[in-house]
This record gives C-alpha cells, sequence and structure tokens, in this order.
C-alpha cells in the first residue's frame, strides 16, 4: 500500500532543514547524497529529499531532471552564489549581466532570456522560498543560509507560477527550527575579500513555545579585479550586504502561519569590460592589456536594491488534504551607468534607471489518501509593474555636430502585467512499479505597455525635437500547457520514464521602440512556446555506492524571442545603434545529460556530470528570407561537464579533513546573438580546489580556491558596430581564500 507523504510534506519548502550528509548533488536527474559521515567515514549513499513537484519526494524517484544542492555540499564545491552552479548542473548557463554583480543571466537547454530591460520575462524561473523572482535584477542570489537549492530542467509549468519554459532554480532558506542553533563566519582572500555571514533561530519563550523566528545575515565584499585608470576607482569590486528574517506562529501539527523579509543592497561598482579591438572613433584610446580595467568618462555607479515580504499559511485540513497559501511582495530598483565603448570619450554612455513592483498569490492544495492516487492543484495570480528610463548619449567624433550627432535619447515607460493560471499536477500508480503523472496548466495573460521614447536637444533633456514611439497598448496572452510522464521501477535501485510537456513564455512590448524608422517595433511580438519530450533513467548499483543518471531530451521550440543589437539609418543618412526585439521562428534542441557519484571506499568521494546540447534554428526569417542556416542558439555550448574527486578521512580528536579538486569544461559559446567571432567564447577549463577542516562539532576551518589556471574566459560582451564597439566582460581570475566558521 502506498504510505501518505502529506503527513510529512506541511510546509514543502521548509523541508529544506532536514539533516542530510556531506555531499547532495543530484545525478543526471536526481544524484543523492552521501551517506553517514561517522568515524570510520561513509559507507553508502542516501537519497535526499526534495520537493520539485510540491511535495516531498527523493531524486531517485522523481520523474524529473532535477539536480539538487544540500548545505554541506554547497559549502563543499564553494558555491558562492547561484551564478556557481554552472559548473554541478548538466546544460545550465547562468552568469551577472554584462556589466552589473547582481543581475542574472540563465539559460537552461539552450532556453533563456539575456535581456535585462522591463517588458522582457526571463526564461528560467527564479524563485526565493517558493516566490517568483520576476525581474533579473538582484536575482543573482547569493548563498547564505540555506536550506537547499533545487534546478529544474525542462518545462515546469504544471506546478510553477509563471514563465519557467526553460527550467526553474529554487532558492529555499533554512527553515525554522524548535531548537536554538546558528551560526557565524568570517572569509579572508586575494582582491581584498572580506565576507561576514551569521544567522541564528529557534523557537521564542522555551522549546515549546508555538513561535519560532530565524535572522540570517550576509555582508560580502571585494576590492574588484581591475581599475578605471582614469580616476582610480576599483573596477569588478564588489559591495552588497543582504538580510533575511522568519516568523512562525504554530498552531499544533495542522497549523502554521510564516512570515518571510528579506533584503539585498548591492554598492559595487561597474564591472570592467575589455576592448577587443581597437575603435575607430577613439583612435587615442587602443585596448588595453588588462582584461577587467576600463577608462570610463562616466560615474562609477552600478546599485541595486531588492526586497520582499510574504506570509504562508500551512494547514492540513485532514489527513489527506493540505492546502497552502503564499501572498508576497517583492520590488526592486537599480540606478546604473553603463559606458558601452569603455573611454573617456562620450560615444556610447547610458544611465539607465530600472524599477520594479509585483504582487503574487498562490493557493495551492495537495491530496494524498495513502492509496494510488495523490496531487497538487494550484491557482496563482500576479500582478506586476516593471519599468525605468533609459537616457542615451550616442556620438560619432568623426562627424560634425547636428541634431542627431549627439544623438539623445531617453526611452521610458513601464510594462504592467497580469496573470492568472491554474495548474494540476497528479500521480496515479497504475501497478506497484507503473506510475502515471497527468498534469497541465492553464494561463490568462495581460500586458500592458506604456512607452515614450523621444530625441532631446541637451545633455538636460528637457527639450525634445522628436519622438520615437508613444504608444499605450495592451495585449493578451492565453495558454494551455499539457504534461504527462510515465516511470517504471524496473529494481528497487533502477527507475526509467519517459515524459512530454509543453511550456509557454508570453510576448510583450518592445519598449526600445522606434515606431518612426521601424514601424514593426511598436507592434507586439509573440509568445513562445517548447514543446519537450524526455526519456530517462535512474540508476543505483553496488548497495547504494554508486549512482548513474542519463536523460536524452528533445525539443521542438517555436517563436522563440530574441533582444537583438542593430542599426536604423538617421535622416542624414549616417547608421545609429536600436534595440530590437523579434521573434526568431522555429528551432529544436536536444542533448543528453549523464549525472554521476561513486563511493568506492569509505574515503573517496567521484561525482560529476557530462552533458550534449545540439540546438540549431530551422526557420529564421530576416527581410523575408529564412538565414537559419547562419544562425546560432546563444549560451548553448555542445558539450559540457565537471569532476569532482574528493578524499576525506576522520580525525583521531572526533573531527575529519576533507580534500577536494574540481576540473569543468565547456566547449565554444555564442553568448550574445549578433553573432561576433570576437566575443564568441572558445572551449576552456576551470580547476578548482579546497581542503575543508571539521576540527570539531563546533569550529570548521576551509582554504578554498577557484580558476587556479587563470583562465581568461568571456561570459558575455558588446558588439555596436555603428559606434566601433566591439567588448567582453570576463569571468573571475584566480581566487583564494580562507574560511573560519563557528556553529552552535
Amino acid at each position: 500500500m502506498h504510505r501518505n507523504r502529506l503527513s510529512r510534506a506541511i510546509g514543502g519548502a521548509l523541508l529544506a532543514a532536514i539533516a542530510m550528509p556531506a555531499l547532495a548533488q543530484d545525478a543526471g536527474t536526481g544524484t543523492p547524497a552521501t551517506g553517514s559521515t561517522s568515524d570510520r567515514g561513509p559507507t553508502t549513499l542516501e537519497s535526499i529529499t526534495v520537493s520539485a513537484r510540491k511535495r516531498e519526494e527523493t531524486l531517485q524517484e522523481v520523474p524529473v531532471a532535477v539536480t539538487a544542492f544540500t548545505p554541506e555540499a554547497i559549502d563543499k564545491l564553494d558555491i558562492q552564489d547561484i551564478g556557481d552552479l554552472d559548473e554541478q548542473v548538466p546544460n545550465l548557463t547562468i552568469y551577472a549581466a554584462r556589466g552589473s554583480t547582481s543581475t542574472v543571466t540563465a539559460y537552461i537547454r539552450g532556453i533563456g532570456q539575456s535581456d535585462p530591460l522591463w517588458g522582457v520575462d526571463p526564461g528560467v524561473g527564479i524563485y526565493l522560498d517558493d516566490v517568483y523572482i520576476a525581474r533579473p535584477q538582484g536575482a543573482l542570489l547569493d548563498v547564505f543560509d540555506v536550506g537547499r537549492i533545487e534546478v529544474l530542467r525542462g518545462p515546469q509549468g504544471t506546478l510553477y507560477g509563471k514563465n519557467t519554459i526553460g527550467g526553474a532554480i529554487k532558492y529555499i532558506s533554512r527553515g525554522l527550527t524548535q531548537d536554538p542553533e546558528g551560526f557565524a563566519e568570517v572569509r579572508v582572500g586575494n582582491y581584498g575579500q572580506l565576507d561576514a555571514k551569521a544567522g541564528l533561530g529557534g523557537a521564542i519563550g522555551g522549546h515549546d513555545s508555538g513561535l519560532r523566528a530565524r535572522v540570517a545575515v550576509a555582508s560580502l565584499n571585494h576590492d574588484g579585479y581591475g581599475e578605471n585608470t582614469l580616476n582610480g576607482q576599483p573596477v569588478s569590486d564588489k559591495q552588497i550586504n543582504a538580510a533575511r528574517l522568519q516568523l512562525g506562529a504554530y498552531a499544533g501539527d495542522d497549523l502554521d502561519i510564516q512570515f518571510a523579509l528579506d533584503w539585498m543592497d548591492d554598492q559595487s561598482g561597474v564591472r570592467g569590460a575589455q576592448m577587443l579591438a581597437a575603435n575607430p572613433l577613439a583612435p587615442a584610446y587602443p585596448p588595453l592589456s588588462s582584461r577587467y580595467d576600463i577608462r570610463s568618462g562616466m560615474g562609477n555607479v552600478n546599485d541595486t536594491t531588492m526586497k520582499g515580504a510574504s506570509a504562508t499559511v500551512n494547514w492540513r485540513a485532514t489527513d489527506n488534504w493540505v492546502f497552502k497559501y503564499v501572498i508576497a511582495k517583492r520590488e526592486s530598483d537599480t540606478d546604473t551607468n553603463i559606458d558601452f565603448d569603455t573611454t573617456p570619450l562620450k560615444l556610447v554612455d547610458v544611465h539607465a534607471l530600472y524599477n520594479d513592483n509585483q504582487v503574487s498569490n498562490e493557493l495551492q492544495v495537495n491530496f494524498d489518501g495513502g492509496g494510488r492516487a495523490r496531487g497538487v492543484m494550484g491557482l496563482y495570480w500576479f500582478d506586476g509593474d516593471a519599468g525605468g528610463r533609459v537616457l542615451n548619449y550616442f556620438s560619432n567624433p568623426l562627424l560634425p555636430a547636428s541634431l542627431t550627432n549627439p544623438l539623445l535619447g531617453d526611452t521610458q515607460g513601464y510594462v504592467n502585467t497580469q496573470s492568472l493560471a491554474v495548474y494540476a499536477d497528479w500521480t496515479f500508480d497504475l501497478t506497484q512499479r507503473l506510475k502515471l503523472d497527468l498534469g497541465a496548466r492553464y494561463t490568462d495573460e495581460d500586458k500592458h505597455a506604456v512607452a515614450l521614447n523621444r530625441f532631446f536637444t541637451d545633455t538636460t533633456y528637457t527639450t525634445s525635437w522628436g519622438t520615437a514611439a508613444n504608444f499605450d497598448k495592451t495585449v493578451n496572452f492565453k495558454n494551455v500547457s499539457p504534461k504527462a510522464s510515465l516511470d517504471y521501477q524496473i529494481t528497487p535501485d533502477i527507475m526509467a520514464y519517459v515524459s512530454a510537456s509543453r511550456g509557454f513564455k508570453s510576448g510583450g512590448f518592445n519598449i526600445r521602440a522606434n515606431t518612426t524608422a521601424v514601424p514593426r517595433s511598436g507592434e507586439p511580438f509573440d509568445d513562445e512556446t517548447v514543446d519537450s519530450y524526455e526519456i530517462g533513467t535512474k540508476m543505483g548499483f553496488w548497495d547504494q555506492r554508486a549512482f548513474l543518471n542519463l536523460a536524452y531530451f528533445y525539443n521542438n521550440y517555436k517563436d522563440i524571442q530574441l533582444s537583438v543589437f542593430t542599426e536604423y539609418t538617421l535622416p542624414n543618412g549616417t547608421q545609429t545603434f536600436f534595440g530590437d526585439f523579434t521573434n526568431a521562428g522555429k528551432g529544436h534542441v536536444q542533448g543528453m545529460e549523464a549525472e554521476f557519484q561513486l563511493l568506492p571506499t569509505e574515503h573517496w568521494m567521484i561525482s560529476g556530470n557530462l552533458a550534449w546540447l545540439d540546438a540549431k534554428y530551422d526557420e529564421f526569417i530576416d527581410r523575408g528570407v529564412n538565414i537559419a542556416d547562419t544562425q546560432r542558439f546563444t549560451n548553448a555550448p555542445d558539450f559540457s561537464g565537471a569532476l569532482n574527486v574528493e578524499y576525506r578521512t576522520a580525525l583521531a580528536n572526533g573531527g575529519n579533513l576533507s580534500a577536494r579538486v574540481s576540473y569543468s569544461y565547456q566547449s565554444e559559446v555564442w553568448p550574445t546573438t549578433d553573432l561576433s567571432p570576437l566575443i564568441m567564447q572558445p572551449g576552456y577549463g576551470l580547476l578548482n580546489a579546497g581542503v575543508i577542516w571539521r576540527a570539531n562539532d563546533a569550529w570548521t576551518f576551509s582554504l578554498e580556491g577557484s580558476n587556479l589556471t587563470d583562465e581568461e574566459y568571456r561570459t558575455t560582451g558588446y558588439n555596436i558596430a555603428a559606434y566601433g564597439v566591439l567588448t567582453g566582460f570576463y569571468g573571475p581570475p584566480r581566487l583564494y581564500s580562507l574560511t573560519a566558521r563557528y556553529r552552535f
């Protein structure tokens, strides 16, 4: 008889507090965690518990491509922000967007979105404690006081709020506990790194009290990898402060209400971009030798604040029915200078202001009667305003001054999104070994865009000489996304599954529109969809000392939304920059993923992943011509993988020592749609290592190093031919740090 899971499923995301052992890295579609950490050392691997399908399951039994990381795994792999997940999750590409420190660009299996401007939805949904973060600004979450991180690959529409066409990243904070516990840690490293993190939680008023609380804080700092040689200011530095507060009231075992507040303030300076070729408009400023130094004449302003509040009610109405309601409000503000040309000249200088406000409501109903059927049903409502103002200064000093040189543009407006969705996902035990999962999601979404884009006579932006776009439009999108899967337990340790699902992301408006020069730019772009088919297996061997999980997927991707930097002709016949947004047409993405974990002896642990991705356009219409054969998917390496080798041993005093070496590789990547060969990043590998000494139950010391060979690799860049701009943004250099942590 199927066992009732609801008795241990209340508070889904709060299951992160479950104590799991050392390394928790899902293999391919679910590698479990390391087993016991006794003095003799672990002898088996154990599964970790996830809430990928909004109910408690182990990674090995859930027929979903999901990778999960416990706090122990995060420490061992030295994951400092969710961008560090890139190496450990197959077919995941995630990094800081362009010149920012905390703005995220994320792709899963070739599906994502790199444009951080308002009006454009991300292709990968990022969730903080069950709450969807609608904008990329501030969403490159730093890791502190975490309970678990889950990365789900492929469409997740039948279980999640909105815009999870490519997949979802779930950041789950450490849960509320009755027993008092906490930690404090300090990390120092090269480039002046000084990080401090702390957390404290427990019952208020005694162990048996129904009130619980937890507070966590973090201050993350380093001096930067380069400098502005014009004024000596740091470049690519980090200055982030963050805090979370949780409060919970528990009325017995059947009802609890939890409140959460989070805040992040990113006062980091701009990230450095290297000139990849001399700019013909600035012959006095050849490329610098350092990949992080710049000579910008703009102020070092790159500030983002993000804050959120949520309330969650968990009510177990009966032994079979559990209700969960989450209401949340989030907002963010960004003020940033973007010096595209990186020189003292005012060639392509942009001052951008972004703001975002969102309110979401989700009602979720779980049923599990202990029989052959169990499932989750939900209602989701989202209301969000994303807007801002972008002040552009485009100049060509080789041409005479005129009304259009410099070209002073002001882009401002907002996009309101109202989305209503209903979803359901049910599992049926057809036999003791064979299970059928059926789900569907209906979405009704309105996008209301207001845009006022004008040209001005001087940098006060007070006297306008022309209007590029002025519209107030609304467009509606409706979609039904089904899902079906079958999984069969071949043996107690081997499960195979097949699935088919549809993903959906609504369309919208290009707020950079210039309807005078490009009339179609004021029309809405279409929604995009993906039909995904997957076959996989999750296998355990050698008395639970080895796991090998495999998956193959094939995606039909339609009406692909692309942000393209292009040009248009000014009245005087010269070319200028234009940020276009279009639907590319059709494409297909197929790939294979393998994740593995091996415990050959009690002292050695080997884990890693391999991924192959084949992403191609089938139709890409440009001015009536299909140019699919000349186009490439962005942020979609053909091959990638990682290998982690760890040695650990118990010490006589009751502590333990572990040493790890990790190597990751990815093949060439085209990070931008303009397909400039100079911005394309060839294949490269990264070498990381770490040593962790747990002196006793309280004290832990770790020495970590990343990019030990100081590999130079680009994450993205700009190619603005009209103004001679060709720049690349690089990943961090060789880093090393020492951390001391005290737990109590």
